[in-house]
């Protein structure tokens, strides 16, 4: 583990090759799952002002969830995650596009309509962060839906946190990220 600022970092954002490819897992991360995407206050606010401008890439299902109950919802572990419709694991903002899921929120963001991209724990998946009270882990989740991004990511040799460097300069700020970069560069030097 390596801590960097108010996070510690697992040795896998560092040693895992990652590179998405929608085309490839056709964007099952936004269909399967345990609960919704975890958000913060800022994003539960942020959602309430775009929902209208959101509203119109979504699903007649996603649509009807979250006028019903709102644009959050609350998952076993009393946390804000972004409702699921019905039984299923669909996210409430998930829409497709020739088989491909994608993300409602996503969609008017790069339409120019909002200047929100999507919760910073979408933004940021395959990591999961989970908060302690002096610290952030910083973990790799390993999920069976990202297998074509673990082949591809070997095929180009990206590391997940160079894959992931906007999303970490998003969550953390470009000084965090050039000291992930530079315990990277120490790890690799330092191999055994």
């Amino acid at each position: 583990m390596v801590q960097i600022g108010p996070a510690v970092v697992s040795p896998d954002i560092f040693e895992k090759k990652f590179v998405c490819s929608l085309p490839e897992c056709k964007g099952m991360c936004c269909v399967y799952g345990e609960s919704g995407a975890p958000l913060n206050d800022d994003e539960v606010t942020i959602l309430q002002e775009i929902y209208p401008k959101v509203k119109p890439y979504m699903t007649p299902a996603g649509i009807a969830v979250v006028e019903q109950q709102g644009v959050y919802d609350t998952d076993w572990d009393n946390d804000r995650v972004t409702p699921l419709i019905g039984d299923s694991e669909d996210c409430a903002y998930a829409c497709a596009e020739k088989g491909v899921v994608g993300c409602a929120i996503e969609k008017a963001f790069m339409n120019g309509e909002i200047s929100f991209r999507k919760p910073v724990s979408c933004h940021l998946y395959p990591i999961r962060i989970t908060k302690y009270a002096d610290f952030d882990a910083v973990n790799y989740h390993q999920w069976n839906v990202c297998r074509s991004a673990l082949k591809i990511g070997e095929k180009t040799g990206t590391p997940l946190y160079v894959f992931l460097k906007d999303a970490f300069i998003r969550k953390y700020g470009a000084e965090w990220y050039e000291q992930l970069c530079l315990a990277a560069e120490y790890l690799e030097k330092n191999k055994k």
